[in-house]
């Protein structure tokens, strides 16, 4: 391993100095099967056409059903829906409940409560150092109201809006 002069926990707590939006990325195992896993690197590529990449650990359970799948959902958190997120972070739940997701317009599992879902067919995968990266066009969007789930230091916080007319 090549020496960088810094601690993979200065680099995670460098990192973790970014605020982010939090999401969960939903695929289809099988025919009945629905699965989800928390996301925070998650963003937007291109408007034409619309495309969005998100990222995986490369040794994730659920690396390999998204690769194999030709279809995903993002479901981005809102505010309060950080239990959510915390039960799909960890490495043993991505089972999603049959009471939480509902088939969305194409199909991929959307999850109630959601502040915006996009659904998006796979488009590419690369690796990325030990992630996976995963680049889909995406076909549906909704959208509600509400503030987003996000974390900033390693905690959930709560997003205030700017009221400067500076803002930009």
């Amino acid at each position: 391993m090549k020496e960088q002069g810094f601690s993979a926990d200065q680099f995670r707590k460098a990192c973790g100095r970014f605020p982010t939006g939090i999401a969960i990325a939903t695929v289809m195992e099988d025919e009945q099967t629905a699965s989800g896993l928390t996301i925070n690197s998650f963003t937007s590529v291109s408007l034409e056409p619309p495309l969005v990449l998100f990222c995986l650990h490369s040794q994730s359970q659920l690396t390999p059903c998204f690769q194999r799948s030709e279809l995903f959902g993002i479901n981005v958190l809102a505010a309060g829906q950080s239990e959510l997120s915390a039960r799909y972070a960890t490495r043993h739940s991505h089972r999603i409940h049959a009471s939480e997701w509902q088939a969305g317009r194409i199909g991929v599992p959307v999850l109630a409560g959601s502040l915006a879902v996009l659904e998006c067919k796979l488009r590419n995968t690369m690796p990325g150092g030990d992630h996976e990266i995963f680049v889909g066009e995406v076909l549906a969007v909704s959208v509600g109201d509400g503030a987003p789930l996000v974390r900033y230091g390693g905690s959930y916080c709560l997003l205030q809006k700017e009221t400067s007319a500076s803002a930009v």
